[in-house]
């Protein structure tokens, strides 16, 4: 079987690791691909939302299967131009991708079906959103509705701070059309965490909780990231939070987006806080999570692609999951996720057995090793019996970044508060 994997994050290196274990899969495709999928994939040059390229090359290299990873080309109609031509290709259509893509959808979408999520309301004006903001008080979450990379999500702690966010986003323009309309809502305590099911129709089968670290630096201090690393299994949360989550949230959106004429096939992803009343969805993407899935991924004993043909064909994939625990920790680029560098030289990333090493924003360098062309650039993991055994081999092998100034990471990933 020949497959082909859409994107060039951590993400799709995991899937294109992942495929490399399967027995049935003999080429795989990586389009774009980055510096450390090149080891494991052959690289296509073609850009993950050229969808017409995209198309063509599947055609043209003869692909059994092609798995979307990014929101970007799932929100512009990948999945929608690849069935059209009889290519089978996994993720959502463009109009069940809604549900990442448009925040207000979604919040619209969860209060029809009563599916638990914070209080809120959609903002064009900014003097509305300003005395919405008054009335509300903080802390109060102020969200643009479109995508913005993981960074379009302010969780502003004074109406001072919240006021500044809506104006960078309808008056400043800070994220171009996708803050245009802001959803402004009301702000949940509780420990989060993310679960991600496997959908086709009303078929949902979820995967192994996870919880990422979105702060920047250590403590959860400094700005929202995409994510700086991420543990799976989930110590301390609840099984009936997780039973209630798949019964009462994922279950109904799969059935809601059904009934919307938007049925869902793909990797559905909720991001959940547990409260005082139960878990809410804080959001929902359509696509597996980073830095989640490369945590996930790596307890997953089914073949990937087995499991995609089963979950598409009506059948239960029958999950099975590796007994121990997955943590992961991004290094990124100094400055991130603001202004960084580009093109520097990483360390040497020699194998090793108690370590796993997940490629981001990574090039391949003239003469081997590698150089940053992210600002997440890499993500390095462990499956040990113990967290504490997992964060020792992790830190262990993160030493070799301590010597420069160029790249950071946070030190307390994987170390649960409760």
């Amino acid at each position: 079987m020949k497959v082909l994997v859409i994107g060039s994050g951590g993400r799709e290196h995991i899937i294109v690791q992942k495929l490399k274990d399967s027995k049935r899969v003999e080429q795989i495709f990586a389009a774009p691909g980055n510096g450390g999928i090149e080891a494991d994939a052959t690289c296509v040059d073609i850009k993950d939302d050229a969808i017409e390229e995209l198309v063509a090359f599947a055609k043209e290299a003869e692909i059994d299967w092609t798995i979307v990873g990014p929101e970007v080309p799932l929100t512009k109609g990948v999945v929608n131009a690849f069935q059209n031509e009889g290519l089978k290709v996994f993720g959502p259509t463009e109009e069940a991708a809604i549900i990442e893509g448009s925040k207000d959808f979604a919040k619209e979408f969860m209060h029809k079906y009563d599916i638990p999520t914070a209080k809120y309301q959609t903002f064009t004006d900014i003097d509305q959103a300003k005395a919405y903001i008054k009335q509300e008080g903080a802390p109060i979450v102020i969200k643009a509705d479109g995508l913005a990379a993981g960074k379009g999500v302010v969780v502003a702690q004074t109406e001072a701070e919240a006021e500044e966010a809506v104006e960078s986003m309808l008056v400043g323009n800070r994220f171009g059309d996708a803050g245009s309309r802001v959803v402004i809502e009301e702000f949940l305590d509780g420990r989060e965490f993310s679960l991600f099911a496997f959908v086709d129709g009303e078929d949902v089968y979820p995967m192994v909780p996870a919880r990422d670290h979105k702060r920047a630096y250590d403590n959860d201090e400094g700005p929202n990231t995409g994510g700086m690393g991420a543990f799976s299994p989930v110590p301390g949360l609840d099984p009936k939070h997780v039973e209630y989550t798949v019964e009462k949230i994922l279950k109904p959106a799969a059935k809601g987006m059904k009934q919307e004429g938007r049925t869902y096939t793909g990797v559905l992803y909720g991001g959940l806080i547990e409260t005082k009343a139960g878990p809410k969805v804080i959001e929902f993407n359509a696509r597996f999570g980073d830095p989640e899935t490369q945590v996930v991924l790596p307890l997953l004993e089914n073949d990937l692609i087995q499991v995609i043909e089963d979950v598409t064909s009506g059948k239960d994939p029958q999950l099975s999951w590796k007994d121990g625990y997955a943590i992961g920790t991004v290094v990124a680029s100094q400055g991130y996720p603001g202004a960084y560098q580009k093109n520097v030289p990483l360390p040497a990333l020699e194998e090793d057995d108690q370590v796993y090493v997940i490629h981001a924003g990574t090039g391949s360098s003239e003469g081997g090793g590698f150089h940053s062309t992210g600002g997440r650039v890499l993500l390095v993991g462990s499956i040990q019996d113990s967290p504490e055994k997992a964060q020792k081999e992790i830190y262990r092998y993160l030493k070799r970044f301590d010597q420069t100034d160029d790249f950071f990471y946070r030190k307390d990933i994987g170390f649960s508060k409760e």
